[in-house]
């Protein structure tokens, strides 16, 4: 039954108003960009923001984006749209885009296709129109019309298909700079606005299509529900509340927990694996995501299978996986790293090192030698010093060799240098490129790991020489 046209404007006045003023949508003097097809819920909402029906002290523009998919009802649409904004005196953009060849291109059904390419046009179109009007892009919206059958229609196809919570709210009030005000607003209260007003829209036939998801559940399963609970709107649109409030609670906890637990670091992140342990399965999946998005844009797209395996990989300690969208994920020790790919450094290259001296050796740091006072050998990881002789030659600084074998300092028995660099924990990427000081076919030094006991200083030494390491980022 439709409402009763004494109330409808009233009523989707207030209940826009009020959802804008809750999620505070519109900042005052900002800009609103409308995404209009032409249809109803679109046409309502131009209308009402030019009217300053819903926000006063905002600058309005328009975007019609004309997919080119339905041959002279589209340039109908088109037409429509024009006509509407310019009685309106609302400025309006139009962009004209084959969205079959983009969806065949990118391997998308239309409806994917057809939301990102809007949505990637009304970003561009904002933040020229912000840039115009003296803004910055944090003050525009991008507002679309959307109503609450939309949500509820959309809630129901993502349970069909099988979602989280963040997946079932989707369609929510706010995301980012996207806005709904209508959000709260029934369909058919939307067009008795309409009607009214004696405001003509445009009408989609394809929406009648039922082969198509969200038609089907809009004109078969809906009119079952309302059998079952003539009320089922209301019901569902109180699901989605409380669905979406503690999707935002247990967002703000995942957020912190990847803040606390993750290492960022440009194309890529690593995980404390002990830390990350310490959280439940669905946390855990949580936090995994909040940082991948803020790490690794494109990992937005990963799949529910591909995150899980992270979720597994995190306990494996021989973890290694390819990701879609460029992605790889390992782990090495206590850390999975997750990056847009790497590949295996190449072995460190012989270089000699005088005594004294410095040696550059790109991704694998800097390496310096320089005389000492100092009679102990102790020293750190990266920097010890040692005894080269009465007359000190210069060294050879290369990588870890095959078979290489050293006496490590305060032992009686030798061991194998990859032992060595397994023990310290030097990740699997990084050993080719750890610098191994020689003097002739004897190592001197693991940079990083141990120095050998056969040239340990004592009393009877005449010259002590100090070796320090400034490993980059790719070696630790």
């Amino acid at each position: 039954m439709h409402a009763t046209n004494d109330s409808v404007v009233e009523r989707v006045v207030e209940r826009a108003r009020a959802t804008i003023a809750q999620f505070e949508m519109l900042p005052p003097g900002g800009m609103a960009l409308v995404l209009i097809s032409g249809g109803a819920d679109s046409t309502a909402l131009v209308r009402l923001l030019a009217n300053g029906e819903l926000a006063e002290d905002i600058q309005i523009r328009a975007l019609h984006v004309n997919h080119l998919l339905r041959g002279d009802s589209a340039d109908a649409d088109e037409a429509f749209v024009r006509d509407l904004c310019a009685g309106l005196a609302v400025p309006l953009h139009v962009v004209r885009y084959d969205v079959a060849a983009f969806a065949e291109e990118q391997g998308l059904n239309l409806e994917d296709a057809g939301r990102r390419v809007r949505y990637r046009f009304a970003g561009e179109e904002l933040d020229a129109a912000c840039a115009s009007a003296g803004l910055a892009p944090a003050e525009g919206r991008i507002a679309v019309g959307h109503t609450l059958d939309d949500r509820i229609e959309t809630f129901l196809m993502r349970l069909a298909q099988g979602a989280g919570a963040k997946g079932l709210t989707s369609l929510r009030p706010v995301r980012g700079r996207v806005v709904r005000p209508l959000a709260d607003c029934s369909r058919e209260d939307i067009r008795d606005y309409l009607r009214e007003l004696g405001q003509e829209w445009r009408e989609d036939h394809t929406n009648l299509d039922t082969t198509r998801l969200r038609a089907r559940i809009r004109h078969e399963l809906l009119p079952v529900l309302r059998d079952i609970n003539p009320r089922v709107h209301d019901a569902l649109a109180r699901t989605l509340e409380i669905l979406g409030d503690e999707d935002d609670l247990l967002e703000e906890m995942a957020e912190a927990f990847a803040r606390d637990f993750a290492e960022y670091a440009e194309g890529g992140i690593r995980f404390d694996r002990t830390m990350m342990r310490t959280l439940s399965r669905p946390m855990r999946r949580r936090a995994l995501r909040a940082a991948l998005k803020t790490a690794l844009p494109e990992a937005s797209r990963l799949e529910f299978e591909h995150v899980e395996a992270l979720v597994v990989g995190i306990e494996d300690d021989s973890f290694a996986r390819d990701l879609p969208e460029g992605i790889r994920a390992v782990t090495e020790y206590d850390k999975m790293i997750v990056s847009r790919g790497f590949e295996e450094v190449p072995a460190l290259a012989p270089h000699l090192l005088p005594v004294p001296g410095v040696l550059e050796l790109g991704d694998a740091g800097t390496i310096r030698a320089e005389e000492s006072n100092t009679r102990d050998s102790s020293g750190t990881p990266t920097s010890i010093v040692v005894d080269v002789g009465e007359e000190p030659s210069d060294l050879v600084v290369e990588g870890p060799r095959e078979g290489d074998r050293m006496r490590p300092l305060g032992m009686d028995g030798t061991k194998k240098v990859s032992d060595l660099l397994v023990d310290a924990k030097v990740p699997r990427r990084a050993r080719g490129v750890t610098p191994v000081v020689r003097d002739g076919e004897h190592v001197v030094w693991v940079a990083g790991v141990r120095m050998s006991e056969d040239y340990k200083v004592t009393s009877e030494t005449t010259t002590a020489v100090r070796l320090t390491w400034e490993p980059t980022e790719s070696t630790v």
